[in-house]
């Protein structure tokens, strides 16, 4: 698997308009589902005198968690344009939701389509696009008289160290590339009375 992803920095808007219709457009940086509901409610609440709020969304470095909703609209004709722009983009981790205000004229099926993927579309375009690592998690336990030869060989593979507790015995939180990890989990568990797990990226 790839150890790259390609995500969004922070929330982007568009907008598109088509005979009297609004299709204001917004993605988000998301990493979980529970996320996600989070943000579709805030947003229909938000519009809430909104006639449609479609949203598709992918989840994960292998692009695998994916979802597409129409909210109403004929099926199909919503939530799929929509992922389809976060696919074309080969983006992840991102939620992209399209607010239509209905204008009073009908746009049919291929209307429909073409709206809302320009809307998506629109939003992506004043995203600033990321690209991430996949990295593993480790938690290392270790006494302090081996800190140097610890701190040498984190700094040697590059480690990022995202929490630390030193009393008599050391705890620390690191991550890694995940092309990386391999290499460093080996390095550590040669000094002596160091254990270490792999935790929950």
């Amino acid at each position: 698997m790839e150890d790259t992803y390609k995500t969004i920095e922070a929330i982007a808007e568009g907008l598109y308009k088509e005979k009297g219709s609004r299709f204001i457009s917004y993605v988000y940086p998301v990493s979980d589902e529970d996320e996600i509901k989070e943000i579709i409610a805030g947003v229909k609440t938000r519009y809430y005198d909104a006639r449609h709020h479609c949203y598709a969304y992918c989840l994960g470095a292998d692009k695998l968690r994916f979802r597409a909703n129409d909210d109403g609209e004929p099926s199909s004709t919503a939530g799929k344009p929509i992922l389809g722009q976060i696919h074309a983009h080969e983006l992840t981790n991102v939620l992209i939701v399209v607010i239509r205000y209905f204008g009073g004229t009908k746009l049919g099926v291929s209307g429909l389509i073409q709206a809302y993927r320009e809307a998506a579309s629109d939003a992506i375009a004043h995203a600033v696009i990321i690209e991430k690592t996949v990295n593993e998690i480790f938690h290392i336990r270790f006494s302090y008289l081996v800190m140097n030869d610890v701190m040498k060989v984190l700094k040697e593979e590059e480690a990022e160290v995202l929490e630390r507790t030193f009393e008599m015995d050391c705890d620390m939180l690191l991550s890694i590339r995940k092309k990386d990890a391999a290499r460093l989990q080996e390095r550590l568990l040669k000094i002596e009375s160091l254990h270490i797990e792999i935790a929950e990226a």
